[in-house]
This record gives C-alpha cells, sequence and structure tokens, in this order.
C-alpha cells in the first residue's frame, strides 16, 4: 500500500482478489472482515480510533463493530484453513 493511499481518507480499492493461503495480512484482514469493515483503512477512515494489536504476534486485539459492540481476539490464529478462501483482498 502505498503512503499517499494511507493519506487519502476517501481512497476507494481499485480491485479485490481472494487470499490463497494464511499469513499474518490474511489474519488481519480476517479480523476487520469479521467486524464488518473492508480493511484497517476503512476502519480507520470511520472509526478514526488506535487500533489494538497484540504486541508479540502483531495481530489484532480489539475492534469496534459499526453498532458500537466490541469484537476481542485471541493472540494466536483465528482464521482456519477453511476460511482463507473467504478473506478479501483489496489493492489501492
Amino acid at each position: 500500500m502505498a503512503c499517499a493511499v494511507l493519506l487519502d481518507n476517501n481512497a476507494k480499492p481499485k480491485s479485490m482478489s481472494r487470499a490463497k493461503q494464511w499469513t499474518g495480512e490474511v489474519e488481519n484482514l480476517y479480523r476487520f472482515q469479521q467486524a464488518g469493515y473492508r480493511d484497517e483503512l476503512e476502519y480507520r477512515q470511520i472509526k478514526q480510533a488506535e487500533i489494538d494489536r497484540w504486541p508479540d504476534t502483531g495481530f489484532v486485539k480489539k475492534l469496534q463493530r459499526r453498532d458500537n459492540t466490541f469484537y476481542y481476539y485471541n493472540r494466536k490464529r483465528e482464521c482456519e484453513d477453511r476460511e482463507v478462501h473467504k478473506v478479501k483482498v483489496y489493492a489501492y
């Protein structure tokens, strides 16, 4: 993701693909999408809040949904292999 995209608050994705295998990035995208967001960029645009992360893994720890309830995530992997193909990876 380019730095210019991070500064542009109205950035829209140009394309979307599905994840093929699990990575740390796919894990975080899975967590954002479970909470109802496209990715970290959309979460920051809407909530304008800091994202809590686990210090040892870097995975997202807590997200606030659009209805203001919270999702709490474990340190370990939550996106199982059977769920990986459902994760959308957006390109800007």
